[in-house]
């Protein structure tokens, strides 16, 4: 890959992870808080150990060695087992590491109460995809989930352009931390009585500062809001006391590649900082909103192809899960709380008829169709069971695809969650969905018959 083609990297030279990478870590990070959160400690025995980048292991585990001694003075037998017990779990991961990871680690140990009321020893060390802000230390009965908590927050960064007669101001909003990035005074020309043959001079005067003033601002936002030929912000909010905003959104200058990011046009009484402020609450909505128009946008691609018949989509878990494994899908959708598990069902095994068979189906279809139950007289059945949502999340790079998980908090959504079953996705190229199924039904009446006839055959032989 040469230097042009080299995927973006951050300042400590790690690869930028792309949005929809950044909402499946997201969902990953939902998934660990409920599991750590839902576990209770024995006593204050565990321990939970924050880490960020470039801070040195040796110093945790020398302050780890140190608590382990100070924990000797616990009058409770099982408490102070149970705390040195976390304590050697947590030393002993951390010696796994030479350093600290770009991103800092986070270190949670002990021995839990689970949300089924079972005893289990857990020792956890996560390299989260976002920065770890604090270095922290905690002997507790629960599990310190803050730093993951924070890292759920929206890392998306907006652009506010501030103009009116009196100049311009550019910022960026990122979370609650705002950036100044530059600002210009102006003096233009105000409308005045007097008239004469000087009337249609000082008109042109005045609408060629307007046009100069409006190009400046369009110039400014290319270089504050555009980086390698791409918008650095995720939105852009225009706001203003004078119609100048709407004059910049709907003038030829403005960069196209701007205008698309628009997300709202406010006005506002107050120029500068105050305008700033003003403008962020009166946007508030648009912003938070900014993920629900890309789901739409996502979902609306998908439905355009089912409209125009292409045989460029799938949709429900086994038409989805066939294209999958062909390699056709592209982009695959999934709604993030989708009620499926994957059930891989070993029968038989050790034994020389050993087989396997996947199954994707709800808690309640799994109880009707008995996928729990062992046939009788045969090998035990091996059976694993895991959420289906988390196995695409883990697995879906190996299918060449790219993984986008909805809300059903659109309309769109909503649609593609109760219409289409939660899942589907869209093609690289035409595909028959309904003849790779039929092939498939073929096969298993294949398999089934054959299966049949050897019963059959064994049964003959034994009766002679």
């Amino acid at each position: 890959m040469s230097d042009s083609e080299a995927p973006p990297t951050n300042s400590n030279g790690s690869r930028e992870l792309t949005e929809a990478e950044k909402t499946i870590e997201r969902y990953k990070v939902k998934k660990l808080i409920y599991m750590l959160e839902s576990a209770r400690g024995m006593g204050t025995s565990v321990i939970s150990v924050y880490l960020p980048p470039k801070e040195q292991i040796s110093i945790m585990v020398n302050k780890l060695n140190t608590e382990y001694g100070t924990a000797s003075n616990i009058k409770s037998h099982t408490n102070k087992l149970s705390v040195q017990t976390a304590i050697t779990a947590a030393i002993g991961r951390l010696r796994l590491y030479n350093k600290v990871p770009t991103n800092g680690l986070l270190l949670y140990s002990g021995t839990v109460m689970t949300a089924d009321n079972k005893e289990k020893k857990l020792t956890l060390d996560i390299e989260p995809f976002k920065p770890v802000s604090r270095n922290l230390y905690l002997c507790d009965n629960k599990f310190h989930t803050e730093e993951l908590h924070r890292m759920l927050e929206s890392d998306d960064k907006f652009g506010f352009i501030i103009m009116d007669g009196n100049g311009c101001l550019f910022a960026t909003v990122c979370g609650d931390v705002k950036e100044k990035l530059g600002s210009f005074t102006v003096e233009l020309p105000k409308k005045h009585g007097r008239g004469g043959q000087s009337k249609n001079r000082f008109a042109r005067i005045r609408m060629e500062r307007r046009h100069n003033y409006v190009r400046k601002v369009a110039e400014n936002a290319v270089s504050y809001f555009i980086t390698n030929d791409r918008p650095n912000v995720r939105g852009l909010v225009l706001a203003g006391s004078a119609d100048f905003k709407e004059v910049l959104f709907q003038s030829d200058l403005f960069d196209p590649r701007l205008k698309e990011v628009v997300v709202k046009i406010v006005d506002i009484a107050h120029p500068g900082d105050v305008g700033l402020n003003q403008a962020i609450d009166l946007s508030a909505d648009a912003l938070s909103g900014v993920k629900l128009v890309q789901e739409k946008k996502l979902l609306q691609n998908f439905y355009d192809q089912i409209a125009l018949d292409t045989q460029q989509y799938c949709f429900g878990v086994q038409d989805t899960m066939r294209c999958l494994e062909a390699g056709a899908v592209e982009t695959l959708i999934c709604f993030e709380d989708l009620q499926l598990n994957r059930y891989v069902v070993t029968k038989n095994k050790g034994a020389e008829d050993e087989s396997t068979e996947v199954h994707f189906l709800t808690e309640a279809e799994a109880a009707k169709k008995s996928i729990h139950a062992h046939e009788a007289g045969k090998t035990q059945n091996e059976i694993e069971e895991e959420n289906f949502v988390d196995w695409l999340a883990q697995n879906y790079q190996k299918f060449g695809c790219t993984l986008e998980l909805i809300s059903d908090r659109c309309q769109e959504g909503t649609q593609f969650v109760r219409g289409f079953g939660g899942i589907g996705g869209v093609l690289r190229y035409k595909m028959d969905v309904l003849a790779l199924r039929d092939h498939d039904h073929h096969k298993e009446e294949e398999d089934r018959i054959a299966a049949a006839n050897n019963d059959n055959y064994d049964f003959e032989d034994d009766f002679m």
